[in-house]
């Protein structure tokens, strides 16, 4: 992370939502003012209780500001050879449901 590429100073707003998936390792959080929806890890959500669907979470966040007209290349190819292999794999497994043995 390197704030020193930002241009724009921190603006910070609170924000709120409202707790409608909870996973082994995330929760999904629906933004109030539909805003949008937010998947966090668990470990990142400070909570003195155990985690229901239905509770409020509230926050401080910022507006993302895009660092670079560039593309980053490394995350581009990995996000495309991960989109070839799970295609791959969906052929394979439909060619296996076609020829059963």
């Amino acid at each position: 992370m390197n704030p020193g590429k930002m241009k724009y100073g921190d603006k910070i707003i609170y924000m709120e939502g409202v707790i409608v998936e909870i996973h082994d390792g995330s929760v999904g959080i629906d933004l109030k003012g539909r805003l949008g929806f937010l998947s966090i890890p668990v470990r990142m959500l400070i909570s003195d209780s155990e985690l229901k669907i239905g509770q409020e979470v509230g926050w401080n966040m910022s507006f993302p500001e895009q660092l670079s007209p560039e593309v980053n290349e490394s995350y581009f190819s990995n996000l495309d050879a991960y989109k070839k292999r799970q295609a791959e794999m969906t052929a394979a497994k439909n060619a296996k449901k076609e020829d059963p043995k």
